[in-house]
């Protein structure tokens, strides 16, 4: 399966970026930004915007608040890790919590699948 951009949604993933979380932009700013394996932010993937993601690693990083734990989110979260997958990718959730109180852990994390992946 090819993963094409999809250009209708720049606009949105610009709009993203420019107004993330507040967990979004503690991620971004005091880890991935300056990590030493590019990271992009707000990155279209076909017809999904994922929040983080990783093209030397195949990952990307969603940061999941409160609704993505309703059934319905669940559901949706669901369907889009599957066909994320499809590309070869590996999809890490992350609740916006755990970004709150256990940021060091996150960090850690995300380093140790980066450089096994890398290997």
């Amino acid at each position: 399966m090819e993963r094409k951009y999809n250009k209708s949604l720049i606009n949105n993933a610009q709009n993203l970026r420019h107004n993330m979380t507040k967990e979004e932009r503690h991620l971004w700013h005091d880890f991935l930004k300056n990590y030493p394996v590019k990271f992009r932010r707000q990155a279209v993937i076909n017809k999904y915007i994922a929040d983080f993601y990783c093209a030397n690693a195949e990952l990307v990083v969603e940061l999941d608040g409160s609704q993505h734990y309703e059934e319905a989110g669940l559901k949706h979260d669901q369907i889009r890790t599957e066909f994320l997958e499809q590309f070869g990718l590996t999809v890490i959730r992350i609740p916006n919590n755990w970004i709150n109180t256990q940021f060091q852990a996150v960090c850690e994390y995300i380093d140790n699948y980066v450089r096994g992946k890398r290997r």
